[in-house]
């Protein structure tokens, strides 16, 4: 199965301030990735670019076979975007506005009224098709700003902050929403919300400081016979290499000799550390990961570990 979208190495300066550093991530079909991090860690940085507003200072990104870079429009063609603030005309109507996202994202003449069907069908919109945006409910300029984005039926959905400022009521019925959505296409959604992370999210990355610090499915992260550390070594060592570790079921290089490794039910963490010790690697660090969402994400963005 392809990647959806591929972003490797992805690097953004403003200025002499990095903003996102030497990131990379995969979106696979029909899998909801929740976009995790403090105020200021880079998580819209990262959304700009993912949707083609914003370019990157170093990498690539490839979104459904496209270089997004080098092939912008066959790349953008396959993304749905909703930026933290939705983009709506509060003096069109419903249909009068989507009919001209429609017009936007190239969809045929013969075509449109099919696709207005679908977007409103799929966000709950289909009885406000004639009424003026500016009279609808904060939860369904939500809904509307989420229609904008499927309209063209595109590959890839990023929602940046989708339940923002929602009652709790709307919250409940946007993320049933977004559950639908990720039935049918590719979600990345970012968010400093944790419940929302695990209420719809498949996998979970999050961010400090620019740099990619944890990465988990959600399901492995609640299964209680799940074995995980989290370990910094003194030597450099490939991530292949970690890998190739007897009893090691899955790794993640973290940046800076840090890897998230996730053991096999029969290996024990003495005999992980014995098999480093002996390639002379340097163990420097090992801390278990068998926590909570909310733990994980207190522990990587409150301590100065990650900084260096």
């Amino acid at each position: 199965m392809e990647a959806l979208i591929r972003l490797t190495g992805i690097t953004r300066f403003f200025g002499q301030f990095c903003a996102v550093r030497n990131l990379s991530l995969e979106l696979m079909p029909g899998e909801i990735l929740g976009l995790l991090g403090p105020n200021g860690a880079g998580k819209s940085t990262t959304m700009r670019i993912l949707s083609g507003c914003l370019r990157a200072s170093q990498g690539s990104v490839e979104v459904n076979g496209f270089d997004l870079f080098k092939e912008p429009l066959l790349a953008k063609r396959s993304i749905g975007y909703l930026p933290e603030t939705p983009p709506l005309y509060p003096e069109l109507t419903v249909d009068e506005y989507l009919g001209f996202c429609a017009r936007l994202r190239a969809v045929k003449r013969s075509e449109t009224v099919a696709a207005l069907d679908r977007a409103k069908s799929l966000c709950g919109l289909e009885k406000t098709g004639s009424r003026l945006i500016r009279n609808l409910s904060k939860g369904f300029q939500q809904r509307v700003g989420i229609a904008q984005a499927i309209i063209h039926n595109p590959r890839v959905i990023i929602l940046d902050e989708p339940t923002n400022g929602l009652d709790p009521n709307q919250i409940i019925e946007i993320r049933q929403l977004i559950r639908t959505l990720g039935e049918r296409h590719g979600v990345i959604l970012s968010t400093h919300i944790l419940p929302e992370v695990q209420s719809v999210c498949d996998r979970v990355l999050i961010l400090k400081n620019g740099r990619l610090v944890y990465t988990e499915y959600l399901v492995q992260m609640n299964d209680s016979e799940n074995n995980a550390v989290r370990i910094r070594l003194d030597q450099s060592s490939e991530e292949a290499a970690v890998a190739d570790l007897e009893g090691v079921a899955g790794v993640t290089a973290l940046g800076n000799n840090r890897f998230s490794i996730r053991l096999d039910t029969g290996c024990s963490i003495p005999a992980l550390v014995k098999q480093i010790v002996q390639r002379d690697w340097g163990l420097l660090e090992l801390v278990s990961e068998h926590q909570n969402l909310e733990q994980i994400f207190y522990r990587l963005t409150t301590t100065e570990e990650n900084d260096s």
